[in-house]
């Protein structure tokens, strides 16, 4: 049985949809789609009839690659008004040999946030931090061990009930159910994760279009997140206003003309446009690269301060993911800010090979893994699909493996 998962990521700018294929812990790609947003502002849905638009295009380009339809997702979501709450919770094994399998690990989880949920918020996820065997023996993974009694203690994440119902509405409209949600931060650190990631405090900086999330991971664990209002948006503001350019054409010269940093940019060279004016005038790269990196500096500069406020916890490694980040020179203003011991990720998929794709990407890790460890595959294609979808022949090279997904959350 293949391990194939979708993930849907709902961003501001674009809605971007990959699903891909979990072999030996490496995801291969099968199908990538992303359209422009409608309706949607800051990852939520604030005009239902737009946002379907946009949604049914992006599953409608996946589908028309893999010749089958998707019918179910891992959903990022909004983390405005995030809560992380540590509690904890047991369960007697009551098997005859006492040795703990997914179901007394299902039950502990579960044990843990019985009746813990208030009535306006959702649960979005449990993270262990550490488990107990009799005699309060510590371990990070109690699978096949012996004990009579099982413990975990554990950080669960909660947001308000409208971060998450409006998505899941929309999608079910088209014909599409979520079978998981998380926060786009957890699947960026789940993309760039490591052994070494895993021992120390992380930070996770995704500056998105409107707005920049920063979020804190103690040895893997999300403990806090926080957003702020300031993003790559601001920068096609910038130099539209400026150059009294379209946004479009402002953000085409971003990406394909201007540097992040002025450092190597280039006096010499200069692109001719036609402004609002009718008016055909000339950019220079250095001018424009100015620009670009006075205001990256500041959404550092600010995403430090939040870094500061979020925690006391001394930061080993910074994650600085999005769209943006693919800037050239990109890695300079960071030095500026940052200075230059950070170490650099960057998203290396086959057929995704871009930062913005970083949520989507990881939470099909994150997805995988949360099953592995219960001891469940991840599978999301019925046996008989995949026998289907693998004698369709395609004329591109791309996989056609994916077909109807399923999911369950704990025992679900």
């Amino acid at each position: 049985m293949k391990e194939i998962i979708s993930s849907l990521d709902i961003g501001s700018s674009t809605v971007k949809l990959v699903v891909g294929e979990v072999y030996k812990n490496e995801v291969h790609i099968l199908a990538v789609s992303e359209v422009k947003s409608k309706g949607i502002k800051k990852g939520i849905i604030v005009d239902a009839e737009e946002a379907i638009i946009s949604l049914k295009e992006v599953f409608s380009r996946c589908e028309e690659v893999l010749n089958i339809k998707i019918d179910k997702v891992i959903l990022t979501i909004p983390s405005y008004y995030a809560e992380f709450i540590l509690v904890e919770g047991s369960t007697d094994v009551k098997n005859e040999t006492k040795v703990i399998g997914s179901e007394e690990i299902i039950n502990t989880l579960q044990s843990c946030v019985v009746n813990k949920i208030p009535s306006n918020k959702e649960f979005v996820s449990i993270m262990p931090i550490e488990w107990a065997l009799d005699n309060n023996k510590k371990t990070h993974n109690p699978n096949g061990m012996e004990s009579n009694t099982l413990k975990c203690k554990a950080i669960m994440s909660l947001v308000p009930k409208k971060n998450v119902y409006n998505s899941i509405s929309l999608l079910e409209n088209i014909g599409v159910g979520v079978v998981d949600i998380n926060f786009g931060s957890v699947g960026d650190y789940y993309e760039f994760k490591n052994s070494t990631l895993d021992k120390k405090n992380t930070a996770v900086i995704n500056i998105g279009d409107e707005k920049t999330e920063v979020s804190i991971f103690k040895r893997g664990i999300l403990i806090e997140t926080e957003n702020i209002d300031i993003g790559s948006r601001n920068i096609d503001r910038d130099i539209c206003y400026i150059y009294d350019i379209p946004r479009s054409k402002a953000r085409d010269l971003k990406e394909k003309f201007a540097l992040a940093s002025k450092r190597n940019a280039s006096t010499s060279w200069s692109e001719e446009v036609v402004n609002n004016k009718n008016e055909n005038i000339k950019i220079n790269q250095y001018e424009i690269s100015e620009i670009i990196c006075s205001r990256i500096r500041e959404i550092l500069e600010l995403s430090k301060k939040q870094i500061n406020l979020l925690t006391k916890l001394e930061i080993s490694y910074i994650i600085f993911t999005g769209g943006i980040t693919e800037l050239n020179d990109f890695n300079l203003v960071v030095d500026e800010s940052f200075g230059k011991e950070m170490e650099r990720f960057k998203v290396h998929e086959i057929g995704c090979r871009h930062n913005k794709y970083s949520s989507a990407l990881g939470l099909i890790k994150y997805y995988h893994d949360k099953l592995s460890f219960r001891n469940k595959l991840a599978y999301t294609v019925s046996s008989q699909k995949q026998e289907e979808l693998v004698s369709v022949k395609k004329t591109n090279n791309n996989n056609t493996i994916l077909g109807k997904i399923y999911g369950y959350f704990f025992n679900n």
